[in-house]
């Protein structure tokens, strides 16, 4: 046992309990992506039905104070009514498919039975300073069908953008039915819709592409990453045990006297 002295040494005591440490936080680690490759399988499973199922009228889904439900997201809905640009505003710092910063237009949808649903018919750039409302290109006049994916009000908890005040006229940081509600003084159906029909035509907003689907095979590739880390933390532990007993065993054998040969008569 004594080859494994060494091993009580403070640096080898350093060594071997950080290799200690790393195995249960890689194996967590490991779990973790899992965990994340999981939630990322069903979130695009939940979206390709949802993108996938046949279109229904939107108030089959939604209706005033409703929240929209992980089940119920991106569902096709159609609506008909009027849109009412006089009282449309903009959603501030959206981007679109290319990274450039500009507007969504969120514009207020009359329904047949007076209910409002809030339409987002899509990006525009800002052409000037965000300060200044924009030029917004004008939807279908008169009674209109539109077709759309339907969204869950947006929060701070949930996108992350933080809900500022005092904001130039007509110009929002979140959709939210709620408060849309309150500035309209109406019955506004719980959610939004993202305009997908009519199509946009030139000069009219950019339509939002479809959410597409997560990266989750990353994921599990980092989970077998992780995984196979932790197995090799032991592995290179003992390579280096084995690395310092033949050092130190070579060093022992040049530090020996050779023996003397005898001597001639």
């Amino acid at each position: 046992m004594h080859r494994y002295r060494f091993l009580f040494s403070l640096q080898w005591v350093i060594l071997t309990l950080v290799a200690i440490a790393l195995i249960p936080t890689m194996i967590r680690l490991g779990f973790w992506q899992e965990h994340r490759y999981q939630e990322r399988t069903a979130r695009n499973d939940l979206v390709s039905t949802a993108l996938h199922a046949d279109p229904v009228p939107v108030e089959r889904l939604t209706s005033p104070g409703h929240s929209i439900t992980r089940t119920e997201k991106y569902r096709t809905v159609t609506a008909t009514g009027t849109f009412d640009t006089g009282r449309e505003v903009v959603v501030r710092r959206r981007t679109n498919a290319d990274g450039e910063v500009g507007f969504h237009v969120l514009t207020p949808f009359v329904l047949t039975d007076g209910k409002v649903l809030l339409v987002n018919r899509g990006w525009i750039p800002a052409n000037g300073a965000q300060t200044d409302f924009p030029k917004i290109p004008a939807p279908p006049a008169g009674r209109t069908t539109v077709t759309g994916r339907l969204k869950a009000d947006e929060t701070t908890a949930a996108s992350g953008i933080k809900n500022v005040a005092g904001l130039p006229d007509r110009q929002v940081m979140l959709i939210n039915s709620a408060e849309e509600a309150r500035r309209l003084g109406a019955s506004v159906l719980g959610g939004y819709v993202e305009q997908t029909a009519p199509a946009a035509k030139d000069g009219s907003p950019e339509q939002i592409s479809d959410p597409g689907s997560e990266d989750a095979p990353l994921n599990y590739a980092y989970m077998i990453q992780w995984w196979l880390f932790a197995a090799a933390v032991p592995v290179g532990w003992w390579f280096l045990v084995r690395r310092e007993i033949r050092d130190r065993e070579e060093a022992a054998a040049e530090e020996q006297p050779e023996e003397s040969e005898p001597a001639t008569v």
